[in-house]
């Protein structure tokens, strides 16, 4: 054996010894006990000491992809938007915009083609809506210290989360004072027969921050987070730090310890809730975890909760500066951990769980299909972007890698056997992707256009909508975006997918909630309409004029990436297209909840109590809903109906309410 062989030897073995005890260090003294395929601490101190040992070792969770803080179906997974218009009392309706037909997500406005159900501000409004020219508000359920966040209607049952503002002293443990240092998330269930008398029947509140929640017939599920509260631990006599939760005035542990389930590849930094509300008996099932929840998909037998962790192990000096000479990326481990459970009659159970590297986008970055998981992912900053499939049991079967490297996923989209992933950096790449064999994931084709699409909405199975920003080159290695751009993708020639129409809607500074939460896109295929969000903003002449005479003044090495203009606010409200696969985007006109005399007193910015949230129609009157107002139009001239004013001032004070009939 030469010099150097010894040495790549010695070196091979230093590193293997440096990764033998990066494991020791990591691994977690708790003993544990199996119950329904999940791992449960076999006592307090284990479960305390699982915590500890998360801090110590300096584990973090990281951010996730640009946008996070916040239908018909063409195929057995899940997709196509809005879901199907339904039939009630002789109307036709449309509902919420949802990732997967028959799992319905819960949101600030619901109708059931009669009664529209809104939150704004403190409250929650009951609005008979229709006929639209006798819209009236029913009743107001005025919520204290809470603030209502999402609903879900259910026939005769209204569900609503909030979020808790005020803490409470608990009678459990005269040292311990519920909700305060962690915010609480409140569970309502109304019975609302009778539409002007909302009645409670129960109330459950948990400590932690309300994630998300998915509906399946009566049957919700959903998620909440909680961090321990080490404060309240250390300074009251080793406290219990299990979170509590609260269900019709009485309190309790949210589960014992020994109840706790935890996955040894993921760091206990948190708790996590999943519980099941049966709307048949209001009972609530829960299963807690030491884990964290930050992205949910969920078909209608199984829920995967997505987690970004960043692995830094902490080591002694020595071995820090051999593991940074040996294994220089090590801190750089970035993963997302997928826990799957099964839903079951209100039940959700753990099954499996899965790790992957890089970090999601959103929801839309997750799919299930013919029994087996896939997502899309970003590594790094100028890394690269995955897509990978796991079976049931949540171990990788296939992988496409190091797809668009230096880019990131701006949008995703899975259909059948079939997926669209949208990169950008400077251009938008959009990939049509082969899924039909799950262990070899493979790119048929893609298009590379200016622009990028946020989200990606299919028409049917060989079109789709793409909503999001236009973009123009700089000089460097980045693009500046410009107004909203919508475009209709042709993906029948799966190797040569085409940008079949687009149009581009304002300049720099336009921009539309429908970017960032698709519950606020409204399409309609058959009656070819969709209804957009817009804020919108222009470049003036004067703008134009004044940026031209300024860079002409400038020296060069002032101007070298000629930073763009950003437009002037000149419109708040929603746009309505008439779309079709033929004629592409045509716009049927404007809707808009700024008055003439807040017009004239707007500034640079709109008032946010009159933006629109979302919109739907029943029959022939398309609905626009802000914080302030409840507005009618005719759905094919768009010409005004009627309004109904709700909180003008978005807080915990009620404004009266008056009903204003239009002159057209």
């Amino acid at each position: 054996m030469d010099k150097n062989e010894k040495n790549i030897s010695i070196i091979g073995i230093v590193i293997v010894a440096v990764i033998a005890l990066m494991v020791v260090f990591s691994i977690v003294s708790v003993s544990p006990v199996e119950k329904d395929n999940l791992q449960r601490f076999d006592s307090y101190d284990s479960m305390v000491a699982s915590f500890e040992e998360a801090k110590e070792q300096n584990y973090y969770k990281g951010g996730w992809g640009r946008d996070i803080l916040m239908t018909t179906a063409m195929t057995e997974s899940a997709d196509a938007g809005n879901a199907a218009p339904k039939a009630s009392q002789g109307t036709d309706y449309s509902e919420t915009n949802v990732q997967v037909q028959g799992v319905d997500e819960a949101d600030i406005m619901k109708t059931d083609g009669k009664y529209g159900y809104f939150v704004s501000g403190d409250n929650v409004y009951i609005v008979d809506a229709y006929p639209a020219e006798d819209a009236e508000v029913k009743s107001i359920i005025e919520l204290e210290n809470m603030r209502p966040t999402e609903i879900f209607i259910n026939n005769n049952k209204l569900v609503v989360f909030s979020m808790g503002l005020g803490a409470t002293r608990s009678k459990l443990e005269k040292s311990y004072c519920f909700g305060c240092n962690n915010s609480t998330a409140v569970v309502q269930v109304y019975d609302i027969s009778d539409k002007t008398n909302p009645t409670l029947e129960k109330e459950t509140e948990f400590e932690g921050f309300y994630l998300t929640s998915r509906m399946i017939d009566d049957k919700i599920y959903f998620v909440v987070n909680t961090y321990p509260n080490y404060r309240t631990y250390a300074e009251n006599d080793g406290n219990n730090i299990i979170p509590m939760l609260r269900e019709n005035g009485v309190e309790k542990r949210i589960a014992e310890a020994t109840e706790i389930g935890f996955i040894p590849d993921v760091p206990s930094t948190s708790f996590v809730t999943i519980a099941g509300l049966n709307l048949a008996n209001n009972s609530i099932e829960s299963e807690t975890i030491a884990a964290s929840g930050q992205a949910v998909y969920a078909s209608e037998n199984n829920l995967y909760l997505a987690e970004q962790v960043w692995n830094r192990t902490i080591l002694p000096l020595p071995f820090e500066i051999l593991k940074s000479v040996f294994v220089p990326e090590w801190d750089n481990i970035e993963k997302t951990s997928v826990i799957k459970f099964k839903l079951d009659n209100g039940n959700a159970s753990f099954v499996a769980e899965g790790t992957v590297p890089g970090r999601i986008l959103n929801q839309f970055s997750m799919d299930e299909y013919d029994n087996h998981f896939r997502i899309a992912t970003t590594v790094g900053r100028n890394g690269s972007n995955n897509v990978y499939v796991l079976g049931s049991d949540m171990n990788v079967v296939g992988a496409l890698e190091e797809l668009a490297p230096g880019e990131s996923i701006y949008s995703a989209r899975f259909m059948g056997e079939k997926a669209y992933v949208v990169t950008f950096k400077k251009v938008d790449p959009l990939f049509v992707l082969n899924l039909s064999d799950h262990t070899n994931p493979r790119v048929l084709g893609k298009l590379k256009i200016p622009g990028y699409s946020d989200y990606l909405h299919p028409i049917d199975e060989t079109h789709l909508i793409g909503v999001g920003k236009d973009s123009i080159e700089a000089k460097g290695d980045f693009a500046w975006y410009q107004g909203v751009k919508m475009a209709i993708f042709d993906v029948s020639d799966v190797e040569n997918p085409i940008e079949l129409h687009k149009v581009i809607i304002g300049d720099r500074g336009t921009d539309s909630i429908a970017l960032h939460d698709h519950r606020a896109f409204l399409f309609d295929k058959e009656r070819e309409l969709l209804v957009l969000p817009i804020t919108l903003a222009e470049i003036s002449e004067e703008q134009i004029a004044d940026s031209e005479k300024r860079m002409a003044e400038m020296e060069d090495d002032l101007r070298w990436n000629d930073f763009p203009l950003y437009g002037e606010n000149t419109f708040q409200g929603a746009m309505v297209f008439d779309v079709s696969i033929a004629n592409g985007f045509n716009e049927r006109g404007r809707i808009t909840h700024v008055s003439e005399e807040d017009e004239l007193k707007t500034g640079y910015y709109y008032n946010y109590n009159t933006q629109i949230k979302r919109s739907f129609y029943i029959n022939e009157a398309l609905f626009t809903f802000s914080n302030s107002l409840l507005k009618a139009n005719n759905l094919d001239t768009l010409e005004d109906i009627s309004k109904v004013t709700l909180n003008e001032e978005g807080n915990n004070y009620y404004n009266d309410v008056e009903i204003m009939p239009m002159v057209n």
